[in-house]
């Protein structure tokens, strides 16, 4: 079928829409109408060429929608669901096996490789081969096609538009709190980078009961909406007396940190308790960690986090309930954009103008 997609076809250049065609699905495959599509700091590094792509590449890897038709070995979906694109897995390796399906053994190959893992790609253009798959999904299109398994079927009562961002990083954000940390009523968080991901944390801190939640950025709207979400304190990440003034919070320090920034890891490691936690999402400056040891004695430690450490499956369900009870409202960090904006939605989004970009697909 054809489809219209946004399509990179060089590092740093911009977007087009594209007629391009999508094949059928194969037997563990479903097709899905985009009705929106969340951008995400993921996308980004990837437009401006910092995650290794092949192109001309389709992106995209927050898109909601309804499935319009499935695999001959498809069981859990059928056309007319509503569904949340999430991350992709394969389901059978050990770490599948355990619940962690954010660190299969194939997750790699089946969300940065611009193809199947067998290699093929189900998108062309007159006999051009155009790269996809990202994310299992390249939702920025009309059209997805995704595997059942990462493919999440959500309640049809509340307006699919704004689900999107479920699928990667309000579910890195929230899951690192609810997930990684299980963070306890009447525990300390500091969160660094208040961006959506960074956003979503706090909220998620107020649903898990923490009683000092800290905000902490260098943009003081943002520090703003970081209040209005719930976050105890505020504070300017260039302020030099940053670290004691967190502390001083609790009298203690905090008992998680999660940095979003790659940039204030020492600051964030040093505002931690005893056995506090510090997680990390994304990249990191200079890529190495450069910490005093003195910062992680007495039982402090460091965990990477990737996309929550979530079963997406369970986790985006419970969100949307949540959503939907009024108790995660995700959508305040949303500012949405027609397909065709999806150029200044990715500036808006750089700059920091917009917090979550969020496509609409008429």
């Amino acid at each position: 079928m054809q489809i219209t997609a946004a399509v990179l076809r060089a590092p740093g250049a911009p977007l087009n829409l594209e007629a391009i065609d999508l094949d059928e699905p194969r037997d563990d495959e479903v097709v899905v109408r985009i009705v929106s599509s969340g951008i995400c700091h993921t996308d980004l590094s990837a437009m401006a060429g910092g995650v290794r792509s092949r192109y001309p590449i389709v992106l995209g890897h927050e898109g909601a929608g309804i499935v319009e038709r499935v695999g001959a070995g498809v069981r859990s979906l059928v056309p007319g669901d509503h569904v949340v694109l999430s991350f992709d897995y394969c389901g059978v390796c050990d770490r599948c096996r355990a619940g962690a399906p954010c660190y299969c053994r194939e997750f790699t190959l089946r969300n940065f490789s611009g193809s199947r893992p067998d290699g093929s790609s189900a998108l062309s253009r007159g006999g051009e081969r155009v790269f996809g798959h990202y994310f299992g999904q390249s939702s920025f299109a009309t059209y997805a096609l995704a595997r059942e398994t990462n493919a999440i079927k959500v309640r049809r009562d509340v307006p699919l538009e704004a689900l999107g961002p479920l699928g990667c990083g309000v579910q890195t954000g929230a899951g690192a709190v609810l997930n990684t940390f299980r963070a306890r009523p009447g525990s300390a968080l500091a969160v660094f980078g208040t961006g959506s991901v960074g956003l979503s944390a706090v909220i998620a801190g107020v649903l898990a009961g923490c009683t000092v939640i800290v905000g902490v950025d260098i943009l003081p709207e943002r520090l703003e909406v970081a209040r209005a979400l719930g976050a105890t304190h505020v504070f300017d990440g260039r302020d030099p007396d940053l670290v004691e003034k967190i502390i001083a919070t609790t009298g203690r320090g905090v008992d998680f940190a999660f940095d979003t920034t790659g940039v204030a890891l020492e600051a964030a490691a040093r505002s931690l308790d005893e056995l506090g936690v510090l997680g990390l999402v994304g990249g990191v400056r200079g890529g190495r960690l450069d910490l005093p040891f003195e910062t992680l004695r007495r039982g402090r430690s460091i965990r990477t986090i990737i996309e929550g450490d979530s079963v997406p499956s369970q986790f985006i369900p419970t969100l949307v309930d949540l959503w939907a009870q009024g108790r995660f409202p995700f959508d305040r960090l949303v500012t949405y954009y027609s397909f065709d904006q999806i150029n200044e939605a990715a500036r808006d989004s750089e700059h920091g103008r917009a917090i979550k970009p969020v496509l609409r697909f008429a």
